[in-house]
């Protein structure tokens, strides 16, 4: 069994819970970790963990809404870390007291019950890293800030049965916000953040009878609105706008069994 919780996400902070296995042999992988350790605590216990039941941390870049408190949290409750080299080079070199392990394109983290495979993404950031979750049976992709989907991104999200997958702006609103022509520049290029209609084309590219989750994650909350990506998203695949499931940045997502169906399907 292998089912996921987003805990949060957009540009305020950015955690999912990968959960695999069952009873004792149950193991957790915390991706991302951009809040506070308390808001972290927090929400983990609205997810009826606590940070003791984390075995592994993941770090897809070096961006302070994904970074957050990992260092604090690894130290303090001795949880091994995984990020790229670069990552850990854009931060500075931080010190996890020996639980710092490298991870690196194409080579798999086995987690016990299930492995977890990261793969690089076109982003702004030193050496960014995204992750491909399976236990064997079931297939998950958590895939945020990118600027563009590769080919080589496209090969990882081929045959998941669940996607978590940045929808993070509408061009159009964009344009007309406030933001600086260099930040404009910057979140539309093509190192930057993918619009609801790359997003899409991403869902067209990868679409099979599988797919049965795809949960919208990291939208802007300037530039961006629930229901416009969930319309470009469901149009895309030919589902209901309201089986596009939104990660909302302050209460994320509810738990989500990879494979199973959106309820109203």
């Amino acid at each position: 069994m292998l089912r996921f919780k987003n805990l949060g996400s957009g540009s305020s902070g950015n955690a999912t819970v990968v959960e695999g296995g069952s009873g004792a042999q149950m193991r957790r992988l915390l991706i991302d970790c951009g809040f506070s350790i308390r808001q972290l605590q927090a929400r983990l216990t609205q997810a009826q963990l606590q940070p003791e039941d984390i075995d592994a941390v993941f770090i897809t870049h070096e961006h302070s809404d994904h970074i957050g408190c990992a260092q604090a949290l690894a130290l303090r409750y001795r949880i091994p870390v995984w990020m790229s080299e670069g990552t850990h080079a854009a931060l500075g070199f931080p010190d996890f007291d020996g639980l710092l392990r490298m991870a690196r394109d194409m080579q798999a983290m086995d987690l016990g019950t299930f492995q977890a495979l990261p793969f690089t993404v076109p982003h702004d950031a030193r050496e960014p890293l995204q992750l491909r979750c399976s236990d064997g049976d079931a297939h998950l992709a958590v895939l945020t800030d990118l600027g563009h989907a590769s080919a080589h991104v496209l090969e990882q999200l081929k045959g998941c049965h669940a996607l978590l997958i940045e929808a993070n702006h509408d061009p159009g609103m964009l344009q007309a916000s406030r933001y600086p022509p260099f930040l404009k520049r910057r979140v539309g290029g093509p190192f930057g953040h993918l619009a609801n209609a790359a997003t899409a084309d991403i869902l067209r590219a990868v679409q099979h009878a599988g797919l049965s989750q795809v949960v919208a994650a990291h939208l802007s909350a300037k530039n961006n609105a629930p229901r416009l990506a969930q319309a470009a998203l469901a149009a895309a695949l030919g589902w209901r706008a309201e089986e596009i499931i939104v990660a909302s940045p302050t209460q994320g997502t509810e738990w989500l069994r990879v494979g199973e169906s959106h309820p109203s399907r």
